[in-house]
């Protein structure tokens, strides 16, 4: 029997990336869809709790759904699939997620989602440049069938999720794989404030990165044109912190 991966992201029911996974996967595993029906970049972790959810079954394997990354999560584990997946993979992103992205990310939270669930979860990305030419998903969803099947033989740790991003290059130039940590991504002029024709105020927020290619980091694997695989841990508490707080013995 097939193993049963769900898909999903935050770029939306249509996007290149999706696609791209979708069709390099299907042969080999039982691919479900459930995605959003448009663009959900930096939605992180937040679902919807304020008004109804609406799904649109595009065909057999295939949903989209007006909310965010996470509420497709939510919304295929515990209506639209009648077992949980043997894996969930978010993306293939437009775009790198890397160093302090992951927390605003819908990609990576919706594999953190998943991860809840107790569902082995993969989040991926395409590290794409301003005055790239060519995006590279096809040879990036190629690799990503690669690392599902060793997934499936390795297993995956219950509590770690995997962040993987990959150079925007042809297969031929990657520069093979590396196991990293977080790197140090900082945005500047984050908020722009503009002014409408009637006088009014408005922002725009986004910002430019500045990067550090440090050594060790996911950052400087791309940077090297290698594929960079991150594990990610649920439990987010600093251990080594605790015994220093318990000396503060708050007395409240």
């Amino acid at each position: 029997m097939k193993k049963k991966i769900l898909l999903t992201n935050d770029d939306g029911i249509a996007s290149e990336g999706l696609a791209s996974l979708r069709d390099a996967l299907k042969d080999r595993f039982d691919v479900i869809t459930v995605a959003p029906d448009q663009e959900q970049s930096g939605s992180g972790h937040s679902f919807t709790s304020t008004r109804p959810l609406r799904v649109t079954r595009r065909d057999d394997c295939t949903y989209s759904v007006d909310g965010s990354p996470t509420d497709c999560v939510m919304l295929a584990m515990y209506q639209l699939l009648d077992k949980k997946p043997d894996l969930l993979i978010s993306g293939i992103n437009r775009g790198q997620n890397m160093g302090d992205d992951v927390t605003y990310s819908g990609t990576v939270c919706a594999a953190f989602e998943g991860k809840i669930f107790g569902v082995p979860s993969i989040a991926t990305s395409l590290s794409i440049r301003d005055g790239d030419a060519r995006f590279y998903f096809e040879d990036a969803a190629s690799s990503m069938r690669l690392i599902a099947e060793h997934l499936f033989i390795d297993g995956l740790s219950k509590h770690t999720l995997l962040n993987i991003n990959f150079p925007n290059c042809p297969q031929r130039e990657i520069q093979g794989t590396a196991i990293t940590r977080l790197g140090d991504r900082k945005f500047h002029n984050v908020v722009v404030k503009r002014e409408d024709p009637r006088g009014q105020a408005y922002y725009w927020i986004g910002g430019t990165p500045e990067c550090q290619f440090l050594p060790g980091t996911d950052l400087e694997a791309v940077h090297h044109k290698k594929i960079s695989i991150t594990p990610l841990h649920l439990d987010m508490t600093d251990y080594d912190r605790i015994p220093e707080l318990e000396k503060w013995n708050l007395r409240l």
